[in-house]
């Protein structure tokens, strides 16, 4: 086949979709493993934790009796009536069965809502820096991001009093990630309130629901009813492998969603749900040691990271990231964090993975061991120190 045949024959838009960089990193990263080299990873947002064994014994009951065939493209009734009354337990929320969707991960959950959400040429407000992934899903559907460039000050979350300035005909939904990826900030209920009156659609991203420190987590279906929210199992109960997710709509969404979801994913696997159902009833306790055990870790790095000079006017308060300003040392993100990983042996994520706004930070997760940031720690303090002369 003529090489360039090929080439042309690929669609435009795998052709134009970015790379997410992260990966680049970790995969450099595992050949200087497989090379001898003793790597510590910050770079990828995932718990080191095992599932709780509860969580686990679970799905082997499942399959050992033999759950294994397609569930109601919705999820299991039992795993939608059990996020019913976690959502009215921990937010007064009151929701019903059919508000959710439980899919094979919260990336489906994003790619329906958007589906169902957007037509080609609609408008979607997002912070910049922002999750990588979102441009290139609203990209995929074919409406267009549009940018609001946030504030170090401001922990990286929107000011709602400014919002009216990016608002146009076609703005059809803003996109709210609180605690945030990748700056580890949460939105106050006083601003959730505010973005709720903005106007448009509301997405929320909640996956790092629970993972908070100081302070507390408001889902935006406090605020609003002209909102749908993605959350999930990864984060929160150390889940990411199991890929378990669920998304909440007004009911006149549901039915259209539902469509793209029994065409597209028909459902979430049987057994993964009742590990789900396991989840929210029993791993309470586990939870909470992990959560601990973040917050440790977190007050440890941030501590030891301002040592070393890098300034974070707002510390994170949840999820287990921080994103720190590195322009004194580049203003090329990218290549600093190969730099890092070459000379000092530690995976950080370049901030221009997260868009323009993020050039010239690095994102750092204290989701390891304290033994293993405080080599990092020093790792870190050797290579700059090396830098300066």
């Amino acid at each position: 086949m003529n090489p360039k045949t090929s080439e042309t024959a690929v669609s435009r838009r795998a052709q134009e979709i970015t790379p997410f960089l992260v990966m680049d990193i970790l995969e450099r990263a595992k050949e200087l493993e497989r090379q001898g080299e003793h790597i510590i990873h910050l770079e990828i947002g995932e718990p080191d934790f095992s599932t709780p064994k509860a969580v686990a014994d679970a799905a082997f009951r499942a399959l050992a009796e033999g759950e294994t065939q397609y569930t109601h493209s919705q999820g299991l009734l039992e795993l939608r009536e059990e996020l019913c009354r976690h959502y009215l337990e921990k937010y007064g929320v009151r929701l019903t069965p059919e508000q959710f969707i439980v899919t094979s991960g919260t990336s489906p959950a994003m790619l329906l809502i958007f589906a169902g959400l957007l037509d080609p040429g609609d408008e979607v407000l997002l912070t910049d820096p922002h999750y990588a992934c979102y441009p290139n899903m609203l990209r995929l559907v074919e409406a267009v991001p549009r940018y609001v460039r946030v504030r170090e000050e401001d922990g990286f979350q929107y000011r709602p009093e400014e919002l009216g300035r990016y608002l146009t005909p076609r703005t059809k939904a803003m996109i709210i990630n609180s605690p945030s990826n990748p700056a580890g900030t949460l939105l106050s209920k006083e601003d959730l309130a505010a973005l709720a009156r903005v106007g448009p659609f509301i997405v929320s991203d909640e996956i790092y629901h629970g993972l908070v420190y100081e302070g507390k987590e408001h889902t935006i279906l406090e605020f609003t009813d002209r909102a749908l929210v993605i959350n999930g199992f990864s984060k929160l109960y150390a889940m990411t492998g199991w890929r378990l997710g669920y998304l909440i709509a007004p009911l006149d969404f549901v039915r259209p969603l539902q469509k793209l979801m029994q065409n597209f994913f028909i459902s979430a696997n049987p057994f993964v749900q009742r590990a789900g159902i396991a989840a929210l009833t029993q791993a309470g306790p586990e939870i909470e040691k992990m959560r601990a055990t973040y917050d440790t870790r977190r007050r440890f790095f941030l501590n030891g990271l301002e040592k070393l000079g890098f300034q974070i006017p707002v510390h994170p308060t949840g999820a287990f990231y921080v994103l720190v300003n590195a322009r004194r040392l580049s203003s090329d993100s990218y290549a600093l964090a190969f730099d890092i990983l070459e000379k000092a042996k530690v995976g950080v994520t370049p901030g221009i993975d997260f868009g323009a706004g993020g050039e010239g930070y690095l994102r750092l997760s204290y989701a390891n061991s304290l033994e293993n940031l405080a080599e990092a720690l020093c790792r870190l303090e050797n290579y700059l120190a090396r830098r300066r002369a």
